[in-house]
């Protein structure tokens, strides 16, 4: 998550925790309390609503926005987690039965937590679940409740859990952004070995597949194509979700906790790192802009926000061009870099694995050879060299004309040398005899 300016004016925890203190001082925590330490944390959950709203009208910074809200929601199930251990439910001596840890899962288990999202949550104990637990957890949940949260929540031991990733992929990737918030942080630390160890070790192919599947999937149901009047900027192609998959497809096989480790691994280059970054930023910006005006959880960019989110993401009118409709072109060119970075991380994978087969089996070097005027790289068509591009332009047709001839797949680094050299297609270019005659083969 970002760093935090002066968190404690989005909230005091200690603070907090003392002013409910004092009122509950000397007390037995009742059923008639309740309703004064609720109000308290309303007024707690406001304020910080508040001071992070302003933050994000005055900076535009989403990725702060996101870290902050993150911030808020931690603190409030840890005040409302220590009222019900040190107060409602106070216990001398826990038996090993009765650890308890809070873990954050989903996008709130990521530290991005958009304004008006769901709060995701699990409730891990080492074993078969005692009436204690049953018991903090029910506390916690109706007081978020009552403050108007949106909770999603389960209560799982360490093998329920493993058992569950192993049947259900969504229950297996909601795990890996899995982050401790509160309680017994060695249980945590316990979960994160045997995951690792149990799904994440040697099912690299399997996660992979299962993930392509399910964005597939997902398309179909939202609309294989990214250039919609009105997209949704979360499940929609080109959108927040492709970016997320990217991101668990990587941190999955990789162990990346950052996408710019992946350089070192010659999985994208700094230029793909930048425009992932760009992309994450500008959707993420949209998206709390869309919650904000909407005040609820609202995902498409319908017409009647596009002009209001433009104007406040300072697209201006120019020349034969309003604001709005170049706010909307960079989000669909935004879309269109999401693509090509899914394009080139699948086409990286699938290298990788081809590569990790064909040394495993053969013992055999490389293989490489020149084919009209570019090279065969392992049954890949690539180019010579990063200039190519640029020394002849008419490569970028002819290169797919010779795949198609040769029945060979684009290796990934042509692909990405595609991508970042598509400004080199213009009005010379398309008049180009050669370029016309490509197309119409």
């Amino acid at each position: 998550m970002n760093a935090i300016i002066n968190p404690r004016r989005i909230i005091n925890r200690r603070a907090l925790i003392a002013e409910i203190s004092l009122g509950l001082e000397g007390k037995y925590f009742e059923p008639p309390m309740r309703s004064g330490v609720v109000s308290q944390l309303k007024v707690a959950l406001q304020t910080g609503y508040i001071e992070i709203r302003e933050r994000f009208e005055t900076s535009g910074n989403s990725l702060n926005t996101l870290a902050e809200n993150s911030l808020l929601i931690d603190q409030l199930v840890r005040v409302i987690f220590d009222i019900a251990t040190d107060r409602v439910y106070p216990v001398a001596n826990r038996s090993t039965s009765e650890r308890l840890s809070v873990i954050a899962i989903g996008g709130y288990g990521r530290g991005e937590l958009a304004p008006h999202s769901d709060i995701d949550l699990m409730f891990l104990h080492p074993y078969k679940q005692a009436p204690y637990i049953e018991q903090i957890v029910e506390f916690v949940l109706y007081m978020l409740w009552d403050l108007g949260l949106n909770v999603g929540h389960s209560t799982r031991s360490i093998n329920d859990c493993i058992r569950l990733s192993k049947d259900d992929i969504k229950v297996q990737t909601s795990l890996l952004d899995a982050r401790w918030l509160w309680g017994e942080q060695r249980l945590f630390r316990d979960l994160q070995e045997q995951y690792n160890a149990e799904i994440v070790t040697g099912h690299g192919p399997g996660f992979v597949e299962a993930k392509l599947r399910e964005r597939d999937e997902r398309l179909k149901r939202t609309g294989d194509t990214r250039y919609v009047l009105e997209p949704n900027i979360k499940e929609g192609k080109g959108g927040l979700r492709d970016l997320q998959t990217l991101s668990w497809l990587t941190k999955f096989l990789y162990g990346v906790s950052n996408l710019s480790e992946l350089e070192a691994l010659n999985v994208f280059t700094s230029q793909d790192v930048n425009l992932y970054t760009k992309a994450h930023d500008f959707l993420w910006t949209v998206r709390c802009h869309l919650h904000y005006l909407a005040g609820r959880p609202e995902e498409r960019l319908t017409f009647d926000v596009q002009k209001c989110i433009g104007e406040k993401m300072h697209y201006a009118d120019r020349i034969g061009v309003s604001g709005v409709e170049r706010f909307m072109k960079h989000y669909f060119l935004m879309a269109k870099d999401v693509g090509n970075l899914t394009r080139v991380l699948c086409a990286v994978l699938e290298d990788q694995q081809k590569k990790k087969s064909f040394f495993t089996f053969s013992g055999l070097p490389r293989r490489r050879s020149k084919i009209n005027g570019f090279i065969c790289d392992q049954g890949r068509i690539t180019v010579e060299n990063n200039n190519s591009f640029r020394q002849d332009p008419m490569k970028l047709l002819r290169i797919f004309s010779v795949a198609q001839d040769q029945s060979l797949d684009l290796h990934p680094h042509a692909l990405r040398l595609i991508s970042h050299n598509l400004h080199l297609i213009n009005s010379v270019f398309r008049e180009n005899p050669e370029a016309n005659a490509i197309f119409l083969r």
